[in-house]
């Protein structure tokens, strides 16, 4: 029998850092609303637009399963496998966890193995204590609890704008039936409706060689990543964002040539630093920008054309 050592093997794991900036254009739309906020664009105190680093990655994840890779964290709405929570979904994929340092190293092994999500951003699965049948020294007869942490190689950063962004709201009219106990259940309210006029967001990230070892994460996977960075918002359409509002412009790719990186992230994603080309007056549009770039001897990116 094959072990997931030997599986491994057989691949390519990543052996050098990678980093990685994304330009994202935004048109009249709702990049990442905020729950505690009415679901307003997220925004720091100076009104420069926010898009979470778990929503950069809840929209990977997205592309990852339509590309056909199995996936444990899914939203409800793109549930395919019947399994209406992660922990069920874990356990028909991986069984309960063994006991003892062995046991969950093959458990670790297993769930990079089968979930590129777990293998690209980690995971931890917790097991909470069996108290269903206590001893009389009020220990559990059947285990203790146990939590399994995976760190992922891949690491995402607040996506900010690159100048202050405009929101504008709009009141709407829903008809949907909230409460069917209420005389008017059918009459129509009123709601609201947020999005950023327009707005340039930067992606920026990183893998590392070092983490990648422990999960697994090869050189196919990175190139499976750049590919959903960049078709980030393809399937992605809804009401706060129209087909078309979100689009990846550019994705600049840094492979180094050792494990450490030629030089620090920071250095890197500061080579790349889009301005506005009038500072007296607010972008409306992608052309209103141009691109700072400075060379990094000995380290070239790869730019990609984004959809």
């Amino acid at each position: 029998m094959i072990t997931v050592e030997e599986k491994l093997e057989k691949r390519t794991v990543l052996k050098n850092k990678i980093d990685f900036v994304a330009l994202v254009n935004v048109t009249n739309a709702n990049p990442n609303g905020d729950p505690l906020n009415g679901n307003r664009p997220r925004t720091d105190y100076e009104n420069y637009g926010e898009m979470s680093d778990v929503c950069i990655k809840r929209k990977l994840r997205n592309r990852l399963q339509d590309l056909g890779y199995k996936i444990l964290v899914v939203s409800d709405e793109r549930c395919n496998d019947g399994f209406t929570c992660i922990k069920d979904r874990a356990d028909d994929a991986l069984g309960k966890p063994g006991k003892g340092a062995a046991a969950e190293k093959e458990f670790r092994e297993k769930a990079c193995e089968v979930f590129f999500d777990v293998r690209a951003f980690g995971q931890v699965f917790a097991y909470p204590k069996d108290n269903k049948n206590k001893g009389k020294s009020g220990d559990s007869e059947d285990g203790n609890g146990v939590s399994i942490g995976i760190r992922g190689p891949v690491s995402i950063n607040i996506a900010k704008s690159v100048a202050p962004v405009e929101i504008e709201s709009m009141q709407i009219t829903k008809s949907t039936v909230t409460d069917d106990k209420a005389d008017n259940a059918r009459a129509e309210t009123m709601g609201m409706k947020h999005f950023v006029q327009h707005g340039l967001y930067v992606i920026k990230g990183s893998i590392s060689p070092q983490l990648a070892q422990l999960t697994g994460f090869t050189e196919e996977d990175a190139d499976v990543l750049k590919e959903c960075l960049r078709t980030l918002f393809v399937n992605d359409a809804s009401a706060a964002r129209p087909d078309g509002s979100m689009e990846v412009k550019t994705v600049y790719w840094w492979k180094h040539n050792c494990k450490e990186g030629q030089y620090s992230a920071a250095q890197v994603h500061s080579s790349v630093v889009p301005t506005v080309k009038n500072p007296d007056e607010n972008p409306k549009s992608f052309g209103d920008y141009e691109l700072l770039y400075t060379k990094l001897d000995g380290l070239e990116p790869e730019v990609i054309q984004g959809i």
